[in-house]
């Protein structure tokens, strides 16, 4: 298997007495969803959060195309080629869809002291990278809406959108599906999948009939630690899985 865009190893964070991720190993490849799974308090967002880089790490690194960014802050990892989505919308609902994603492509270009004065708005490379993210995240159309009257669906697909915007070779998505609907989550769903192509993609959720739909590898965490990692229909078979998570029983 190719070398891992994003490879984890041990990582641990303690808070006080408490552990809250316990020595996880994690590997993120190219054209794969590598779904991380787990019932509330597994530790899933407080790993996302060491990943992105807002929660330090007390062991264990984090590696991104090789190189080693376990104490680079945030935005030198957002800069670095690592995207992030949240559980909570983030977007700016008085600014246009297209704005939403202008700001956050803007974020990510190198500074132009040289043209100080002109507006940032007329930033042509920020203007070009916003547009193809959201032909990307299938907002095209809607680019010129307020991103306040966007559906729930819709809006956290302009999530997406500005993560995408970023110039992202890793993506992580925290609960992208929270709320939706049938049809929004069908849509979702297909843009993940589009998402595959030119990227590595690690998605929590707790809606366990779009991830066994969706993942390519599923990691399955309890009490901070990781319990079972595979394919999908390994992760269905595995006894500890199914003891620990999926709440069934072993029969005698």
């Amino acid at each position: 298997m190719a070398e891992a865009r994003l490879a984890v190893r041990g990582l641990t964070r303690r808070f006080g007495g408490l552990t809250a991720v316990s020595g996880v190993d994690l590997d993120l490849h190219d054209g794969e969803v590598h779904a991380v799974i787990g019932t509330n308090g597994a530790g899933k967002s407080t790993l996302i959060n060491m990943l992105s880089g807002e929660i330090a790490a007390s062991e264990g690194t984090i590696r991104l195309e090789g190189r080693d960014v376990t104490r680079m802050p945030q935005p030198r990892r957002a800069k670095a080629g690592l995207g992030r989505s949240y559980q909570r919308t983030t977007i700016f609902p008085e600014f246009t869809v297209l704005e939403n994603c202008r700001l956050t492509a803007q974020a990510q270009m190198r500074p132009r002291p040289w043209r100080i004065w002109e507006p940032a708005q007329r930033c042509q490379a920020s203007l070009e990278r916003a547009q193809e993210a959201l032909v990307r995240a299938g907002l095209a159309e809607q680019a010129q809406r307020s991103a306040g009257s966007l559906s729930h669906g819709a809006k956290r697909q302009l999530e997406v959108a500005m993560c995408l915007a970023t110039g992202p070779r890793v993506l992580l998505l925290d609960e992208p599906l929270a709320g939706m609907g049938a049809e929004e989550t069908e849509r979702m769903l297909g843009l993940l999948q589009e998402l595959k192509t030119g990227h590595a993609v690690l998605l929590v959720e707790h809606d366990m009939d779009a991830v066994f739909r969706i993942a390519d590898r599923i990691t399955v965490m309890v009490n901070g630690s990781v319990v079972a990692s595979g394919t999908p229909a390994q992760i269905r078979v595995d006894p500890v899985v199914r003891i620990a998570y999926l709440g069934e029983e072993e029969h005698a």
